[in-house]
């Protein structure tokens, strides 16, 4: 073995650690290469500073050897990971746009709806590990002889661990694009939310109508909570190298924060209009008041706006934007029921109408907001995810069936918005350290690589019994 050789006639005395193992030191090339323990390891080479000879050619031809059989054993694990799934046999499956308006059956349509969707999950995944994996396992050891140059250079090293880089071009667009109309979404609705709430304010001054004061008041919190979005999305990417000591996973749960900050604001608002509509009801008289001019307009530009915005939004899957998408909903029929109610007591004499209407249009707020508030309350709670996503996360574990021998568990759970991931996956107790270092720091990249999840954790486990991993009562 290597390590018994005897160094200088003397088989008692090993081989001096730098020797050996060559760390971070080019002495093949018979010269110091700048680092600070350069000396350290030339003295325990010979006794003597500064003279570093060059290693024999026996122990460069041995390391090429070994760094040949590093790459063999790398692309054989890689065919293993990446061959298997036959993309063009899970598209047979899948049912056109027309195929679905043909049936007639609606449980029978949902079942084929929720296979395409499926599918687009698989293949999501797919896509991912094929263009993840290979990455990945190129950027493990890129010095495989400790002779302190890189012999290989992997895609995680080349674009500093930002996975999403080296996901394919038509996802990285996809994504790209999403966020690029995420964005759009949010000025504009800050645009919009601005010039609404004047001509509320102004249609408000001609009116005593309580349910366009309440208007009023869901317009001016709607920019409230435009701003506190648009606020959360810069401090999330403000500074976010510079301040990573303070915040080592990011700060994207200032996301889910802002949002419930705004609930509570906007139960607490309404609560007010609530109490302001039994009041004026309590006397049990009063007179109906006629909408001028400016306050119908005012209602239906609101009404058209959002509407527009709204259905702008649903596609546009991310947080923010399905945050905002949700708001407009609401004001949509919020508005809608701000302008019927009034108009309706004045036409039919109607005098309770409006302070009414405005107390039920003060209960949907309350409970519209407040559903969202304890949402968000569950999720940065910990809460599950939601079964599409664990059965995305299960078919991620299936594309690694080839190199481990099972999964003991795959955990999935809400740090916020995003996803945190834990997997314990099964590996024979004889597997050597670099293989199941591999295939677990592969599979927690491929992971991370979904849009889903902000974080995975994945460990190696020999036995499917045993303890969980994490106590019970931490």
């Amino acid at each position: 073995m290597v390590g018994k050789r005897s160094y200088a006639g003397r088989p008692d005395q090993p081989r001096a650690a730098p020797y050996a193992e060559n760390s971070n030191g080019d002495v093949e090339s018979g010269h110091q290469n700048g680092h600070a323990n350069s000396k350290a390891r030339s003295r325990s080479y010979n006794g003597k500073d500064g003279d570093v000879r060059p290693r024999p050619r026996i122990w460069r031809f041995k390391d090429a050897a070994m760094t040949a059989l590093e790459d063999k054993r790398r692309e054989d694990l890689k065919n293993k990971l990446l061959s298997g799934v036959d993309r063009e046999g899970l598209e047979q499956f899948r049912k056109s746009d027309d195929q679905l308006k043909e049936i007639k059956n609606k449980k029978v349509r949902a079942f084929y709806e929720g296979q395409n969707s499926r599918l687009n999950d698989w293949l999501e995944v797919d896509a991912v590990v094929m263009s993840v994996a290979d990455d990945v396992l190129e950027s493990m050891d890129p010095d495989p002889d400790n002779d302190g140059h890189h012999e290989r250079g992997g895609g995680i090293q080349q674009v500093a661990g930002n996975v999403g880089e080296l996901l394919p071009e038509d996802e990285r667009k996809a994504r790209a694009k999403a966020e690029k109309r995420a964005k759009w979404a949010i000025n504009i609705n800050v645009i919009a939310n601005v010039l609404l709430l004047a001509g509320k304010l102004a249609a408000a001054t001609q009116s005593g109508s309580l349910s366009l004061i309440a208007s009023l008041v869901d317009s001016a919190l709607d920019l409230l909570c435009t701003m506190i979005i648009w606020t959360t999305n810069k401090l999330v990417q403000w500074r976010l190298n510079a301040l990573q000591k303070h915040f080592p996973v990011g700060r994207k749960r200032l996301e889910p924060l802002g949002i419930l900050v705004f609930s509570i604001i906007m139960v607490i608002s309404f609560l007010q209009i609530l109490q302001e509509s039994v009041e004026k009801l309590m006397p049990l008289k009063g007179t109906a008041e006629e909408l001028p001019m400016i306050a119908v307009g005012a209602l239906l530009a609101t009404i058209i706006v959002k509407g527009i915005i709204w259905f702008g939004c649903i596609p546009i899957k991310t947080t923010q934007v399905q945050a905002l998408a949700q708001d407009c909903k609401t004001d949509v029929i919020f508005n809608t029921l701000s302008l019927l109610f009034p108009f309706i007591g004045y036409k039919a004499h109607v005098w309770w109408l409006d302070p009414a209407g405005a107390g039920l249009l003060s209960l949907f707020i309350i409970y519209d907001w407040g559903e969202t508030c304890f949402e968000n309350v569950t999720r940065l709670s910990g809460q599950a995810a939601d079964d599409s996503l664990k059965k995305k996360l299960m078919y991620l574990a299936y594309r690694f069936c080839p190199v481990v021998d099972g999964f003991k568990s795959v955990t999935a759970y809400h740090a916020g918005d995003g996803i945190w991931v834990e997997i314990d996956i099964l590996m024979n107790e004889k597997t050597r350290l670099h293989d199941s270092h591999d295939v677990a720091e592969t599979l927690q990249y491929c992971a991370e690589g979904l849009p889903e999840v902000d974080r995975a954790f994945v460990t190696v486990d020999y036995s499917s019994s045993g303890p969980t991993g994490h106590a019970s009562d931490s």
